[in-house]
């Protein structure tokens, strides 16, 4: 039989090696956690979520839930286990994390063609080729061995978790259930807040104290879609209003009054007793969360069982180093996936992990690679990280900006959602087109 090496046990890893092992390939899959600690995560399962719970919109004009569907098409075989944890999330897809990542872990290691090898990978000399799936966390040991291979330098930016507090610790006097402009169920709990009451918070929040960042951190930048929440309130004091406090269309039924900030809570699992603070990734020291949770009302008395964090998150310029196929441009024996590669986003490391593990595939049995087209949001963001003319590379969401135009008339390049529906509609043909070559 013939095999691949995956290392890295995410999103990508999991999905790469899954891919792999049903076209029959033998993979040995490789986790350095528990024996070498993140920082970041909290169990030793595959496949954890570790900031959010959400992927974000399922909704096909959405391009992140355009991806959904697209790798859908293609054969994820995390897709289905998603759909199966999910939890209410208004029209967003979120999952009850433990749930997801024990059902991933299991299924895994239920598999006879998956081999796990659970140690730190310090070198990549490698008798088979390797999917490099290690992610932003990479340890310091293999970002050193991929950095020497490479021969390009690493960049990297920031990323930050949002706390989560016990739902029978909200004070439902003061809060309520509510979807923005109702949409779907009621999924989220809502703060509100008066403008004395924000304008409270805000001043608490820009004159909290900070964890400090170490030496080698200094330098780094944070990616603009996972702004800590002090970082957004240092642009002025009502950029939260219009980013993740903002009232508009959530009206309280209890008053029938647009309070002047909200504060979003997601449910954070599936048994519905824990949620996050939606947009509320922090760099804060923890006395000073706490002290700033409390002053948001209904959560005076919030149990807070975890706090934020901030975390360095790295990937390599892979304009430089990578094609379409996400196969090195160096070594075709090697192909990268993840968070690594600059695809910013839950859906996103999935999704580059299943085209990396269809590609591995097809090499070792010397096949044709695939390379999507443009015209779908896979394709796209593979298209943009692989593009060489990249004069300051940096990590990207899925996003209609980056798919190829389409030819309409004027009067419906100004609708928005009704040019989202062509272009979604042309992917989703696209996809199914290639479907049959993988």
């Amino acid at each position: 039989m013939k095999k691949v090496t995956v290392i890295g046990a995410g999103l990508a890893g999991s999905e790469a090696a899954l891919q792999l092992a049903k076209r029959n390939i033998e993979v040995d899959l490789f986790e350095m956690r528990p024996l070498v600690e993140t920082g970041a995560h909290k169990t030793d399962k595959f496949a954890e979520f570790v900031c959010s719970n959400s992927l974000g919109s399922y909704d096909i004009t959405n391009a992140s839930g355009l991806l959904k569907h697209e790798i859908e098409i293609l054969g994820s075989e995390l897709m289905p286990v998603i759909m199966n944890s999910k939890v209410p999330s208004g029209g967003a897809l979120a999952v009850d994390r433990e749930i997801f990542s024990s059902s991933v872990t299991q299924k895994i290691l239920d598999n006879p063609n998956i081999n796990v090898i659970r140690t730190e990978v310090t070198d990549l000399n490698f008798e088979t080729p390797v999917i490099i799936a290690s992610g932003p966390l990479t340890s310091e040991k293999l970002s050193q061995q991929i950095k020497n291979f490479l021969g390009e330098e690493y960049l990297s930016f920031f990323d930050a978790i949002a706390p989560i507090v016990e739902k029978n610790s909200i004070n439902f006097e003061k809060a309520f259930y509510l979807n923005r402009y109702n949409k779907g169920g009621k999924d989220y709990i809502n703060c509100p807040m008066s403008k004395a009451e924000y304008e409270n918070f805000y001043n608490k929040l820009i004159n909290s104290p900070k964890i400090e960042l170490k030496s080698f951190e200094q330098n780094s930048k944070f990616f603009e879609s996972c702004l800590p929440i002090e970082v957004l309130a240092s642009r002025g004091i009502d950029t939260l209003r219009f980013g993740p406090m903002k009232p508009v269309g959530l009206v309280d039924e209890r008053t029938g009054t647009e309070n002047y900030a909200v504060v979003q809570l997601r449910q954070d699992d599936k048994a519905a007793e824990l949620y996050n603070l939606v947009g509320f990734q922090t760099n804060l020291k923890w006395g000073a969360q706490k002290e700033l949770l409390h002053s948001i009302p209904g959560l005076e008395n919030a149990n807070i069982v975890r706090y934020g964090v901030m975390h360095r998150n790295t990937f390599i310029n892979s304009p430089k180093v990578l094609k379409s196929s996400l196969q090195s441009r160096k070594n075709p024996d090697i192909f990268f996936a993840g968070q690594l590669t600059g695809t910013e986003g839950y859906t996103e490391s999935i999704a580059s992990g299943l085209l990396a593990g269809i590609n591995a595939a097809k090499y070792v049995n010397n096949e044709e690679l695939i390379e999507l087209p443009s015209e779908t949001i896979l394709g796209a963001l593979t298209h943009y990280i692989s593009f060489e003319e990249h004069k300051s590379f940096q990590p990207i969401n899925s996003n209609w900006g980056i798919l190829s135009d389409i030819e309409i008339d004027k009067k419906t390049r100004k609708n928005k959602k009704l040019k989202n529906e062509l272009l979604a509609n042309r992917a989703i043909e696209t996809i199914k087109l290639f479907k049959s070559k993988i």
